[in-house]
Protein backbone atom coordinates (compact mmCIF):
# COMPACT_ATOMS: atom_id res chain seq x y z
CA UNK A 1 0.00 0.00 0.00
CA UNK A 2 1.41 3.34 -0.80
CA UNK A 3 -0.23 5.28 1.66
CA UNK A 4 2.00 8.63 0.85
CA UNK A 5 0.19 8.40 -2.80
CA UNK A 6 -2.97 8.50 -1.28
CA UNK A 7 -2.67 11.67 0.39
CA UNK A 8 -1.15 13.14 -1.84
CA UNK A 9 -3.85 12.51 -4.01
CA UNK A 10 -6.46 13.97 -2.03
CA UNK A 11 -4.30 16.77 -2.05
CA UNK A 12 -3.82 17.14 -5.49
CA UNK A 13 -8.04 16.64 -5.81
CA UNK A 14 -8.78 19.64 -3.97
CA UNK A 15 -6.13 21.95 -5.96
CA UNK A 16 -7.58 20.55 -9.49
CA UNK A 17 -10.56 21.54 -8.32
CA UNK A 18 -9.70 24.56 -6.70
CA UNK A 19 -11.00 23.91 -3.32
CA UNK A 20 -7.21 23.69 -1.32
CA UNK A 21 -7.28 26.19 1.94
CA UNK A 22 -4.75 28.27 2.18
CA UNK A 23 -5.04 30.12 5.33
CA UNK A 24 -2.94 33.44 6.13
CA UNK A 25 -1.05 33.85 8.95
CA UNK A 26 -2.19 37.01 10.97
CA UNK A 27 -1.85 38.95 14.05
CA UNK A 28 -4.98 40.91 15.52
CA UNK A 29 -3.75 44.59 16.56
CA UNK A 30 -5.29 44.90 20.10
CA UNK A 31 -7.93 47.25 20.74
CA UNK A 32 -7.30 48.58 16.92
CA UNK A 33 -9.73 45.64 15.25
CA UNK A 34 -10.66 45.14 12.35
CA UNK A 35 -6.78 45.73 11.56
CA UNK A 36 -4.28 42.74 11.71
CA UNK A 37 -1.24 41.86 10.25
CA UNK A 38 -0.52 39.57 7.44
CA UNK A 39 2.26 37.36 8.18
CA UNK A 40 1.91 35.19 5.49
CA UNK A 41 3.87 38.13 3.33
CA UNK A 42 7.03 39.55 3.11
CA UNK A 43 6.86 43.11 5.23
CA UNK A 44 4.25 42.23 7.15
CA UNK A 45 1.66 44.26 5.80
CA UNK A 46 -1.27 45.50 7.53
CA UNK A 47 -4.56 44.77 6.25
CA UNK A 48 -8.50 44.80 7.38
CA UNK A 49 -10.11 42.08 8.11
CA UNK A 50 -13.69 41.25 6.33
CA UNK A 51 -14.63 37.94 7.12
CA UNK A 52 -13.87 37.66 10.95
CA UNK A 53 -16.74 35.69 13.15
CA UNK A 54 -15.79 38.38 16.16
CA UNK A 55 -19.03 39.94 14.60
CA UNK A 56 -18.89 43.13 17.84
CA UNK A 57 -15.39 42.87 18.71
CA UNK A 58 -15.82 41.98 21.47
CA UNK A 59 -12.82 40.45 21.20
CA UNK A 60 -11.03 43.21 21.33
CA UNK A 61 -13.34 45.05 24.09
CA UNK A 62 -10.94 46.51 26.82
CA UNK A 63 -13.27 44.96 29.97
CA UNK A 64 -12.95 41.39 28.61
CA UNK A 65 -9.36 41.64 28.57
CA UNK A 66 -8.68 42.72 31.67
CA UNK A 67 -11.09 40.18 32.99
CA UNK A 68 -8.95 37.71 31.36
CA UNK A 69 -5.43 38.94 32.46
CA UNK A 70 -6.77 39.38 36.04
CA UNK A 71 -8.18 35.66 35.30
CA UNK A 72 -4.40 34.32 34.81
CA UNK A 73 -3.21 36.58 37.61
CA UNK A 74 -5.82 34.82 40.40
CA UNK A 75 -5.99 31.21 38.71
CA UNK A 76 -2.94 30.47 36.23
CA UNK A 77 -3.16 29.66 33.14
CA UNK A 78 -5.18 26.48 32.76
CA UNK A 79 -8.06 24.68 33.75
CA UNK A 80 -5.94 21.75 35.66
CA UNK A 81 -8.04 18.79 34.20
CA UNK A 82 -11.59 18.07 32.60
CA UNK A 83 -14.64 18.65 34.52
CA UNK A 84 -14.67 15.66 36.31
CA UNK A 85 -10.81 16.14 37.76
CA UNK A 86 -10.44 19.47 38.98
CA UNK A 87 -11.06 21.54 35.91
CA UNK A 88 -14.64 22.54 37.41
CA UNK A 89 -12.89 26.00 37.44
CA UNK A 90 -14.80 29.03 39.37
CA UNK A 91 -15.78 31.14 36.31
CA UNK A 92 -16.90 28.56 33.95
CA UNK A 93 -19.55 27.64 36.71
CA UNK A 94 -20.88 31.41 36.74
CA UNK A 95 -20.53 31.80 32.91
CA UNK A 96 -23.15 28.30 32.65
CA UNK A 97 -25.09 30.52 35.24
CA UNK A 98 -25.00 33.38 33.33
CA UNK A 99 -25.52 31.64 29.87
CA UNK A 100 -29.14 29.92 31.52
CA UNK A 101 -30.09 33.18 32.45
CA UNK A 102 -29.37 35.04 28.86
CA UNK A 103 -32.17 31.99 27.32
CA UNK A 104 -34.11 32.12 30.27
CA UNK A 105 -33.41 28.01 31.20
CA UNK A 106 -32.75 26.34 34.39
CA UNK A 107 -29.31 25.77 33.51
CA UNK A 108 -26.35 25.73 30.87
CA UNK A 109 -23.44 23.48 30.08
CA UNK A 110 -20.30 24.92 28.40
CA UNK A 111 -18.11 23.30 25.89
CA UNK A 112 -14.78 23.43 24.05
CA UNK A 113 -16.23 24.35 21.62
CA UNK A 114 -19.68 25.06 19.11
CA UNK A 115 -18.95 22.13 16.62
CA UNK A 116 -18.53 20.03 20.14
CA UNK A 117 -21.37 20.89 22.10
CA UNK A 118 -23.74 20.38 19.08
CA UNK A 119 -22.01 16.89 18.30
CA UNK A 120 -22.37 15.83 21.86
CA UNK A 121 -25.57 17.46 22.38
CA UNK A 122 -27.53 16.38 19.75
CA UNK A 123 -26.15 12.63 19.76
CA UNK A 124 -26.66 12.54 23.36
CA UNK A 125 -29.78 13.55 23.75
CA UNK A 126 -31.68 11.43 20.61
CA UNK A 127 -29.02 8.21 22.11
CA UNK A 128 -31.36 8.60 25.45
CA UNK A 129 -34.71 9.19 23.94
CA UNK A 130 -35.80 5.32 22.98
CA UNK A 131 -36.12 5.05 19.12
CA UNK A 132 -35.66 8.58 18.42
CA UNK A 133 -36.37 10.08 15.25
CA UNK A 134 -34.03 13.41 14.36
CA UNK A 135 -35.46 15.65 11.72
CA UNK A 136 -33.24 17.86 10.17
CA UNK A 137 -32.76 20.82 8.11
CA UNK A 138 -31.23 20.30 4.59
CA UNK A 139 -29.09 22.86 5.44
CA UNK A 140 -27.31 22.27 8.89
CA UNK A 141 -24.12 22.90 9.72
CA UNK A 142 -21.44 20.15 9.86
CA UNK A 143 -21.17 20.37 13.59
CA UNK A 144 -25.23 19.12 13.67
CA UNK A 145 -24.80 16.44 11.17
CA UNK A 146 -21.92 14.81 12.96
CA UNK A 147 -23.94 14.62 16.13
CA UNK A 148 -26.95 13.45 14.39
CA UNK A 149 -24.46 10.56 12.59
CA UNK A 150 -23.25 9.86 15.88
CA UNK A 151 -26.14 9.29 17.64
CA UNK A 152 -26.44 6.16 15.44
CA UNK A 153 -30.73 6.98 15.37
CA UNK A 154 -32.81 7.17 12.23
CA UNK A 155 -32.75 11.01 10.48
CA UNK A 156 -34.95 12.52 8.01
CA UNK A 157 -33.66 15.43 5.84
CA UNK A 158 -36.70 18.40 5.24
CA UNK A 159 -35.97 20.79 3.23
CA UNK A 160 -34.41 23.93 4.24
CA UNK A 161 -37.20 26.27 6.32
CA UNK A 162 -39.88 24.18 4.63
CA UNK A 163 -42.91 24.08 6.85
CA UNK A 164 -45.08 21.98 5.22
CA UNK A 165 -42.55 19.13 4.18
CA UNK A 166 -41.30 19.01 7.82
CA UNK A 167 -45.31 18.44 8.88
CA UNK A 168 -45.64 15.60 6.12
CA UNK A 169 -42.85 13.84 8.32
CA UNK A 170 -44.10 14.29 11.40
CA UNK A 171 -47.62 13.53 10.38
CA UNK A 172 -46.55 10.28 8.88
CA UNK A 173 -45.15 9.21 12.11
CA UNK A 174 -47.13 7.66 15.64
CA UNK A 175 -47.16 10.50 17.91
CA UNK A 176 -45.98 8.58 20.64
CA UNK A 177 -42.53 8.25 18.74
CA UNK A 178 -39.40 10.56 19.86
CA UNK A 179 -38.70 13.14 17.39
CA UNK A 180 -35.93 15.93 17.76
CA UNK A 181 -36.47 18.85 15.33
CA UNK A 182 -33.00 19.90 15.06
CA UNK A 183 -32.46 23.50 13.06
CA UNK A 184 -30.44 26.89 12.74
CA UNK A 185 -31.72 30.47 13.03
CA UNK A 186 -29.23 32.07 11.11
CA UNK A 187 -27.73 30.10 8.64
CA UNK A 188 -24.21 31.67 8.05
CA UNK A 189 -23.74 31.34 4.19
CA UNK A 190 -27.34 32.75 2.99
CA UNK A 191 -27.60 34.59 6.02
CA UNK A 192 -31.95 34.07 5.98
CA UNK A 193 -33.81 32.83 9.20
CA UNK A 194 -35.82 29.77 10.40
CA UNK A 195 -39.64 29.95 10.93
CA UNK A 196 -38.92 29.20 14.66
CA UNK A 197 -42.59 29.69 15.67
CA UNK A 198 -44.10 27.52 12.66
CA UNK A 199 -41.31 24.64 14.09
CA UNK A 200 -42.83 25.15 17.58
CA UNK A 201 -46.06 24.98 16.47
CA UNK A 202 -45.76 21.65 14.59
CA UNK A 203 -43.57 19.97 17.65
CA UNK A 204 -46.56 20.72 20.38
CA UNK A 205 -48.49 19.42 17.45
CA UNK A 206 -47.05 15.80 17.19
CA UNK A 207 -45.16 15.44 19.94
CA UNK A 208 -41.46 16.59 18.85
CA UNK A 209 -38.44 18.00 21.01
CA UNK A 210 -36.91 21.40 19.33
CA UNK A 211 -32.99 21.61 19.35
CA UNK A 212 -32.09 25.51 18.08
CA UNK A 213 -28.75 26.19 17.22
CA UNK A 214 -27.92 30.10 17.78
CA UNK A 215 -24.34 30.10 17.22
CA UNK A 216 -25.22 33.21 14.41
CA UNK A 217 -27.65 34.74 16.33
CA UNK A 218 -26.28 34.82 20.01
CA UNK A 219 -25.18 38.75 21.07
CA UNK A 220 -27.18 40.34 18.31
CA UNK A 221 -30.52 39.91 18.21
CA UNK A 222 -33.43 39.73 20.90
CA UNK A 223 -33.13 42.71 23.82
CA UNK A 224 -30.68 40.72 25.82
CA UNK A 225 -28.89 39.38 23.04
CA UNK A 226 -30.46 35.91 23.51
CA UNK A 227 -30.85 35.35 19.43
CA UNK A 228 -33.92 35.18 17.05
CA UNK A 229 -35.74 32.97 19.42
CA UNK A 230 -35.10 35.73 22.25
CA UNK A 231 -36.26 38.94 19.97
CA UNK A 232 -39.67 36.54 19.02
CA UNK A 233 -40.34 35.93 22.30
CA UNK A 234 -40.14 32.30 21.74
CA UNK A 235 -37.24 31.03 23.92
CA UNK A 236 -39.54 29.22 26.43
CA UNK A 237 -40.94 27.01 23.68
CA UNK A 238 -37.50 25.63 22.73
CA UNK A 239 -36.06 22.83 24.84
CA UNK A 240 -32.62 22.78 23.98
CA UNK A 241 -30.67 26.24 23.01
CA UNK A 242 -27.33 26.19 21.52
CA UNK A 243 -24.58 29.05 21.05
CA UNK A 244 -21.35 29.67 20.73
CA UNK A 245 -19.14 32.15 23.08
CA UNK A 246 -16.59 32.28 19.88
CA UNK A 247 -18.30 34.54 17.36
CA UNK A 248 -20.46 37.61 18.50
CA UNK A 249 -18.61 37.32 22.79
CA UNK A 250 -15.55 37.30 21.13
CA UNK A 251 -13.63 34.81 23.22
CA UNK A 252 -14.08 30.90 22.64
CA UNK A 253 -16.01 28.26 23.36
CA UNK A 254 -19.84 26.37 22.75
CA UNK A 255 -22.80 25.83 25.34
CA UNK A 256 -26.00 24.00 25.27
CA UNK A 257 -29.19 25.79 28.04
CA UNK A 258 -32.14 23.61 28.71
CA UNK A 259 -33.61 22.36 31.70
CA UNK A 260 -31.63 21.30 34.55
CA UNK A 261 -32.49 16.86 33.35
CA UNK A 262 -31.37 17.73 29.97
CA UNK A 263 -27.97 19.49 30.87
CA UNK A 264 -27.23 16.68 33.24
CA UNK A 265 -27.89 14.37 31.33
CA UNK A 266 -25.79 15.27 28.54
CA UNK A 267 -23.18 16.38 31.12
CA UNK A 268 -23.37 13.13 32.63
CA UNK A 269 -23.81 10.77 29.49
CA UNK A 270 -21.90 13.18 26.59
CA UNK A 271 -17.96 11.77 25.68
CA UNK A 272 -17.50 14.96 24.05
CA UNK A 273 -17.83 16.63 27.64
CA UNK A 274 -16.70 14.46 30.01
CA UNK A 275 -13.32 13.43 28.05
CA UNK A 276 -12.45 17.11 27.67
CA UNK A 277 -9.84 19.05 29.32
CA UNK A 278 -12.26 22.01 30.72
CA UNK A 279 -11.83 25.85 29.33
CA UNK A 280 -8.97 27.57 30.92
CA UNK A 281 -10.68 30.19 33.66
CA UNK A 282 -9.13 33.03 31.71
CA UNK A 283 -11.49 31.74 28.83
CA UNK A 284 -14.68 31.88 31.05
CA UNK A 285 -13.86 34.95 33.05
CA UNK A 286 -13.71 36.65 29.53
CA UNK A 287 -16.73 34.90 27.85
CA UNK A 288 -19.00 36.06 31.06
CA UNK A 289 -17.55 39.11 31.29
CA UNK A 290 -18.96 39.54 27.05
CA UNK A 291 -21.82 38.26 27.72
CA UNK A 292 -22.72 40.61 31.33
CA UNK A 293 -22.00 43.17 28.58
CA UNK A 294 -24.00 42.66 26.36
CA UNK A 295 -27.38 41.79 27.92
CA UNK A 296 -27.15 45.39 29.21
CA UNK A 297 -26.12 47.21 25.92
CA UNK A 298 -27.73 47.60 22.48
CA UNK A 299 -25.22 50.15 21.56
CA UNK A 300 -22.90 47.31 19.45
CA UNK A 301 -26.02 45.50 18.16
CA UNK A 302 -27.69 48.51 16.73
CA UNK A 303 -24.41 49.73 15.24
CA UNK A 304 -23.85 46.24 13.25
CA UNK A 305 -27.36 46.09 11.91
CA UNK A 306 -26.65 49.97 10.61
CA UNK A 307 -22.90 48.63 9.34
CA UNK A 308 -24.56 45.44 7.44
CA UNK A 309 -27.10 47.63 6.25
CA UNK A 310 -25.09 50.89 5.02
CA UNK A 311 -22.78 47.93 2.92
CA UNK A 312 -25.43 46.27 1.69
CA UNK A 313 -26.80 49.57 -0.02
CA UNK A 314 -23.37 50.69 -1.09
CA UNK A 315 -22.56 47.18 -2.62
CA UNK A 316 -26.02 47.08 -4.65
CA UNK A 317 -25.07 50.57 -5.57
CA UNK A 318 -21.87 49.59 -7.04
CA UNK A 319 -23.61 46.89 -9.16
CA UNK A 320 -21.52 44.15 -7.49
CA UNK A 321 -23.64 40.54 -6.99
CA UNK A 322 -24.86 40.90 -2.93
CA UNK A 323 -27.05 38.60 -1.71
CA UNK A 324 -29.94 40.88 -0.24
CA UNK A 325 -30.27 39.09 3.55
CA UNK A 326 -32.23 39.89 6.47
CA UNK A 327 -29.28 39.92 8.95
CA UNK A 328 -25.89 40.75 9.12
CA UNK A 329 -24.33 38.12 6.74
CA UNK A 330 -22.70 39.99 3.55
CA UNK A 331 -22.51 37.47 0.84
CA UNK A 332 -21.17 38.97 -2.58
CA UNK A 333 -21.38 35.88 -4.93
CA UNK A 334 -18.76 34.59 -7.57
CA UNK A 335 -20.23 31.40 -8.76
CA UNK A 336 -16.88 30.09 -9.84
CA UNK A 337 -14.27 28.31 -6.83
CA UNK A 338 -11.13 29.12 -8.91
CA UNK A 339 -12.38 32.84 -9.94
CA UNK A 340 -13.19 33.21 -6.03
CA UNK A 341 -9.91 31.95 -4.97
CA UNK A 342 -8.61 34.40 -7.59
CA UNK A 343 -10.57 37.55 -6.17
CA UNK A 344 -9.79 36.84 -2.59
CA UNK A 345 -6.09 36.38 -3.22
CA UNK A 346 -6.36 39.82 -4.93
CA UNK A 347 -8.41 41.79 -2.55
CA UNK A 348 -5.29 40.29 -0.16
CA UNK A 349 -2.39 41.12 -1.83
CA UNK A 350 -2.88 44.34 -3.91
CA UNK A 351 -5.51 45.45 -2.01
CA UNK A 352 -5.00 44.74 1.82
CA UNK A 353 -8.28 43.03 2.49
CA UNK A 354 -8.54 39.97 3.56
CA UNK A 355 -11.71 38.02 3.02
CA UNK A 356 -11.33 34.59 2.40
CA UNK A 357 -13.37 32.69 -0.24
CA UNK A 358 -15.92 30.31 0.47
CA UNK A 359 -16.43 27.31 -2.11
CA UNK A 360 -17.46 23.70 -1.63
CA UNK A 361 -18.89 21.67 0.44
CA UNK A 362 -19.21 24.83 2.77
CA UNK A 363 -21.74 26.20 -0.37
CA UNK A 364 -23.17 23.97 -3.33
CA UNK A 365 -21.15 24.30 -6.21
CA UNK A 366 -22.13 27.49 -8.43
CA UNK A 367 -22.78 29.02 -4.91
CA UNK A 368 -18.95 30.44 -4.56
CA UNK A 369 -19.01 33.43 -3.16
CA UNK A 370 -17.12 35.84 -0.37
CA UNK A 371 -18.50 36.27 2.77
CA UNK A 372 -18.54 39.90 3.92
CA UNK A 373 -18.95 40.46 7.97
CA UNK A 374 -19.25 43.86 9.18
CA UNK A 375 -18.50 44.76 12.15
CA UNK A 376 -19.58 47.65 14.24
CA UNK A 377 -15.77 48.88 14.11
CA UNK A 378 -15.70 49.20 10.26
CA UNK A 379 -16.05 52.42 9.62
CA UNK A 380 -17.32 54.58 6.31
CA UNK A 381 -14.05 54.84 4.76
CA UNK A 382 -13.03 51.39 5.09
CA UNK A 383 -16.38 50.64 3.22
CA UNK A 384 -15.43 52.70 0.68
CA UNK A 385 -12.33 50.87 0.39
CA UNK A 386 -13.65 47.69 0.24
CA UNK A 387 -16.18 48.73 -2.19
CA UNK A 388 -14.21 50.49 -4.51
CA UNK A 389 -11.66 47.88 -4.46
CA UNK A 390 -14.55 44.90 -5.25
CA UNK A 391 -15.32 46.94 -8.49
CA UNK A 392 -11.51 46.76 -9.74
CA UNK A 393 -11.08 43.02 -9.01
CA UNK A 394 -14.67 41.98 -10.51
CA UNK A 395 -13.41 44.30 -13.66
CA UNK A 396 -9.70 42.85 -13.68
CA UNK A 397 -11.57 38.93 -13.44
CA UNK A 398 -14.35 40.00 -15.54
CA UNK A 399 -17.18 38.75 -13.04
CA UNK A 400 -20.31 39.31 -13.49
CA UNK A 401 -22.11 42.37 -12.09
CA UNK A 402 -25.53 42.50 -10.35
CA UNK A 403 -28.90 41.12 -12.59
Amino acid sequence: MDYQRIFAGAIASLKDEARYRVFTELGRHAGAFPKATNFSRTGEPHVTVWCSNDYLGMGQNADVMAAMREAVARYGAGAGGTRNISGNNHPLCRLEAELADLHGKEAGLVFTSGFVSNEAAISTIAQLLPDCLILSDALNHASMIAGIKHSACEKQIFRHNDVDHLRSLLKAQPRERAKLIVFESVYSMDGDIAPIADFCDLADEFGAMTYLDEVHAVGLYGPRGGGIADREGLMDRIDVIEGTLAKAFGIMGGYIAANQDICDAVRSYAPGFIFTTALPPAIAAGALTSVRHLKQSNAERERHQERAATLKRMLADAGLPVMHTPTHIVPVMVGDAALCKQASDMLLDDYRIYIQPINFPTVPRGGERLRITPSPLHSDAMMQHLVASLQEVWGRLGLRAAA
